[in-house]
């Protein structure tokens, strides 16, 4: 399966709102009906997203860790730097995903907490092509932290790098 755009957005408005959000203001959000929203967060719950159904709305489900969904560029020889500024931020690295157009959703779990992880990863990829080299260098990569602060801070350093694309 596809995660589209309007998906991805609604992951982030998931991830940024404490209270549940409606259906019915998601679709006014996006311009869709209802039922179209309801299709994107079924898609979106086959896709891994835990996301909880309440009487006031959807939200993603608050265990202990916050996750998130970075939208990421750069040439092969800044793989190393990228995944080390999300671990040195506490962060760890879920998977690595593509949207291709051809193939859809190409996803690639990853689990990377540590400079160590990140040199094993580095590795294991040392003969491959990059997910990445598929779709222009753009790809996602899923990202569990502690704390919002941590996100925050993630989501800085690798701005201020040049990886991010809002």
């Amino acid at each position: 399966m596809e995660i589209k755009n309007r998906q991805l957005e609604i992951i982030k408005i998931l991830q940024n709102e404490k209270m549940p959000i409606s259906g019915g203001k998601l679709a006014l959000m996006f311009h869709v009906t209802r039922q179209v929203i309801v299709k994107d967060i079924s898609i979106l719950k086959a896709e891994g997203y835990e996301i909880i159904s309440t009487n006031k709305g959807y939200k993603l489900n608050d265990k202990e860790k916050i996750t998130f969904i970075i939208k990421s560029t750069h040439d092969d020889s800044r793989i190393k730097e990228e995944l080390n500024t999300i671990v040195d931020g506490g962060g760890r690295i879920v998977d690595v995903f593509v949207n291709h157009k051809t193939y859809g959703t190409i996803r690639k779990d990853l689990d990377i907490k540590s400079r160590n992880g990140v040199d094993s990863f580095l590795k294991s990829i040392d003969q491959a092509t990059p997910l990445k080299n598929l779709t222009e260098n753009i790809h996602y990569h899923t990202v569990e932290v502690n704390t919002y602060e941590d996100k925050k801070i993630i989501e800085e350093r690798l701005r201020n790098k040049g990886f991010l694309i809002d």
